[in-house]
């Protein structure tokens, strides 16, 4: 099964040594998190690049490799630089992690996209693999979904994409999470730093996240970031 782990944010300029920084705690908390998709054991996660085969990538290279991006596009300082990374593990496990961080856009989000494959049955550690993107990235917000969720929110709930969402579960920055509706559906939250971390439904209860993302669009929790972006998060 495949599902997606996110984080987003608005405009935040970073030099490449803090955006390495950040890239390597992901990576290796990916490992940690994740060892049967991203064992270290296994060599290197590899870099995806727009043409061309993919290049071995260690940590320890991140703040090159971003320079060189940095370099590649003349426009990165605004729309952010952009790094994709995979891992492949055995028995159909892998991951991979997209991203763009960095930059001043004044519309389009900046974003931390993690893809995983497991074989199906396997337990992920959905809420643990969030949670760990929202403490590196300090986003405005993020979720757990797959195109089952993503489908019914478009087709049910009026989802646009590129506005904030919840999955499975959510991250709210902390002005999101005061505005989460109390009341006998009220979801589970832990606090994590300044926001929230939602739990909301099992995996296959879509239903659930079509209710909850309705109630947390509804009071605010979801509303997005003006346009032109001027701030990271609401």
């Amino acid at each position: 099964m495949r599902r997606v782990v996110r984080v987003f944010w608005g405009p935040r300029p970073e030099p490449a040594e803090t955006l390495a920084g950040r890239w390597r705690q992901t990576v290796e908390h990916v490992t940690e998190l994740l060892p049967a998709a991203a064992p270290p054991v296994r060599g290197e996660w590899r870099q995806v690049h727009a043409s061309g085969p993919d290049t071995a990538c260690a940590p320890d290279d991140l703040t090159a490799v971003l320079l060189d991006a940095q370099a590649a596009e003349a426009w990165s300082d605004l729309t952010g630089t952009g790094l994709r990374l995979m891992h492949t593990g055995a028995d159909g496990w892998a991951v991979e992690l997209s991203g763009v961080a960095g930059g001043a856009p004044q519309f389009l989000m900046q974003s931390l996209v993690m893809t995983v494959d497991a074989p199906d049955g396997a337990v992920v550690p959905e809420s643990e693999l969030l949670a760990m993107l929202a403490s590196v990235w300090e986003p405005d917000f993020g979720d757990v979904s797959d195109d089952d969720i993503l489908d019914a929110l478009e087709d049910d709930a009026g989802f646009t994409v590129g506005d904030p969402v919840v999955g499975r579960f959510g991250y709210l920055s902390a002005a999101r999470a005061v505005l989460v509706p109390d009341g006998p559906e009220a979801v589970r939250q832990d606090t994590l730093g300044g926001g929230r971390l939602l739990h909301i439904a099992a995996p296959g209860d879509i239903d659930t996240v079509v209710r909850a993302y309705g109630r947390l669009r509804d009071a605010g929790a979801l509303a997005p970031l003006p346009r032109p972006l001027d701030r990271p998060t609401l």
